[in-house]
């Protein structure tokens, strides 16, 4: 480990598994001090003890969690330079079976949780003249979809409208505002909620042959977290071995 986040103060909303996991795994393995944020209690206080990091139990949909979070942050280490947004829900649905609940539901925790999220570490952010702002999009609503994601897509393709808006206000403060797209990635909810059928179809289409690790996602996260992103702000990192690449089906040199 080479200590790029050492002493950085980090908080990590939607942390109990998965990608967000994996960004306080990596982001602790890189010096920095962790509090992940989630709504599963249970899962969030495991996550926590594993890690080695504070847990604040909190629903990011909600502006006055997301502010009690950043002030537990504030309270307990006087500052905070790295907020990641990862918490966000998939729920399959097509469009003519979506209620106008569900549409709220998925739009409350993936997309105005980001805003809720940018509000509340604004302004410590703001008087510290610093901070990185991040957020996990996905390539699915920027670039491509999949029938039975509508509202999921939309959330995300607003997440990086938000995120170039925000890059732009925040900018005089010194303040970066990135994220990341993450293609399909191998978490355990895609092991849960996926079949074997449905995996090996996606490798298939994946020039790289996998499906991604969370660690994948988390690394580009780290990226834009340190120093060395100091000149990045308004854009997106794609993590997706590859997928958007093709124009069709048929394209590896060497079938199989």
């Amino acid at each position: 480990m080479t200590d790029r986040l050492k002493d950085k103060i980090a908080l990590v909303i939607g942390a109990s598994r998965g990608i967000g996991k994996a960004v306080a795994v990596r982001f602790k393995e890189e010096g920095a001090k962790v509090v992940i944020v989630d709504f599963e209690e249970e899962a969030g206080r495991a996550a926590a003890a594993e890690i080695g990091a504070d847990f604040v139990l909190a629903d990011i949909s909600k502006m006055d969690d997301a502010v009690a979070a950043v002030d537990f942050v504030l309270a307990r280490h006087g500052r905070l330079d790295a907020i990641v947004q990862n918490a966000g829900i998939y729920p399959w649905q097509l469009i003519e079976d979506t209620t106008p609940d569900d549409w709220d539901r998925v739009m409350a925790i993936n997309l105005r949780g980001c805003f809720n999220a940018a509000r509340a570490a604004l302004v410590p952010m703001k008087k510290q003249g610093s901070g990185r702002i991040l957020f996990t999009s996905s390539i699915t609503g920027p670039h491509v979809t999949s029938p039975g994601h509508g509202h999921y897509a939309a959330s995300k393709a607003g997440i990086n409208g938000f995120i170039r808006s925000a890059a732009l206000e925040f900018s005089s403060y010194g303040i970066t505002v990135n994220g990341v797209e993450p293609g399909n990635i191998l978490t355990e909810a895609i092991q849960l909620h996926r079949s074997a059928a449905f995996i090996e179809n996606m490798e298939v289409a994946i020039p790289l042959g996998r499906l991604g690790s969370p660690r994948d996602v988390a690394n580009a996260f780290l990226f834009l977290a340190s120093d060395d992103a100091s000149y990045v702000t308004g854009t997106t990192i794609v993590v997706d071995g590859g997928q958007l690449l093709p124009e069709g089906a048929d394209f590896r040199l060497l079938p199989p």
